[in-house]
């Protein structure tokens, strides 16, 4: 699988927070479920473009 987000992204917006090492697998996980989601309802309304209401 593809790694979805970019860690020092993460730690940049968790700055005040220490991350534990599996938060970044479990933020991956759900990101994927959100675009798989996305994706889905695109192809429910017949699009192939996936759009910001589909989240």
């Amino acid at each position: 699988m593809t790694d979805l987000i970019v860690n020092s992204g993460v730690q940049d917006a968790l700055e005040d927070h220490p991350v534990a090492a599996d938060f970044y697998d479990a933020l991956d996980e759900e990101v994927a479920e959100l675009i798989e989601e996305a994706s889905r309802r695109a192809e429910a309304n017949d699009r192939k473009t996936v759009m910001p209401q589909d989240l």
